[in-house]
């Protein structure tokens, strides 16, 4: 069970935690989780260059490690890069120091293959310990979003994906896409309609 918003009273609970950006202007901030992968974010760079959209990518640190070309065509295009940890994993069923650590290792492998060390970290699944969340504050902004779109969801049908992806999108929103096989079925059909609707709309694309 998931809601592809988050609720205010979820929002209000973290404070430190950025869930949107100023809702002042037509801006949407697009987010993909887990790449870079060879099979997934080439297309989403074809598709989001279509546009003139910039994008942040919050990656795993090993994908990062496997293919550190396209972390380098991400940032050759202006886009913004974040920290998903080393290996995906789920904060809450993880200690401290060995999610310290995974964070840590995640961040070396971006600047080894050629990024700066990143300022923005999301939790992969958005779980986090109070006390891991305590001790990257002061380092990283804690990225989460108001929208989710799902596309992971095999079960959600492209066409729901979409609709309740632009339903909920505001100014100043904070989008999670995924740049991983499981989400491309989805997200190949749902990202270029996403894009045009919101462009006709007069939307601007930026990165965090």
């Amino acid at each position: 069970m998931y809601l592809h918003f988050t609720p205010a009273p979820v929002q209000w609970a973290f404070p430190r935690y950025t869930w949107h950006r100023s809702r002042t202007a037509k801006t949407i901030y697009l987010t993909f989780d887990d790449g870079p992968v060879p099979e997934v974010t080439p297309f989403v760079l074809d598709v989001l260059e279509q546009f003139n959209a910039k994008a942040t990518f919050f990656c795993v640190g090993d994908n990062v490690r496997k293919h550190p070309e396209i972390l380098n065509r991400a940032l050759a295009a202006g886009h913004q890069v974040g920290n998903h940890t080393f290996n995906h994993l789920k904060g809450s069923k993880t200690g401290k120091d060995e999610y310290l650590l995974n964070v840590q290792q995640c961040t070396d492998e971006i600047k080894s293959a050629g990024g700066t060390s990143p300022g923005l970290f999301r939790p992969p699944y958005g779980r986090i310990r109070k006390e891991q969340a305590k001790a990257l504050l002061p380092h990283y902004e804690m990225i989460m979003w108001d929208v989710l779109s799902a596309d992971y969801d095999q079960s959600l049908s492209a066409e729901s994906c979409l609709r309740k992806s632009i339903r909920y999108t505001k100014n100043g929103s904070i989008v999670v896409f995924h740049d991983n096989p499981k989400a491309f079925g989805n997200l190949s059909l749902v990202l270029p309609r996403y894009l045009q609707h919101f462009t006709n709309l007069g939307y601007a694309f930026q990165s965090l």
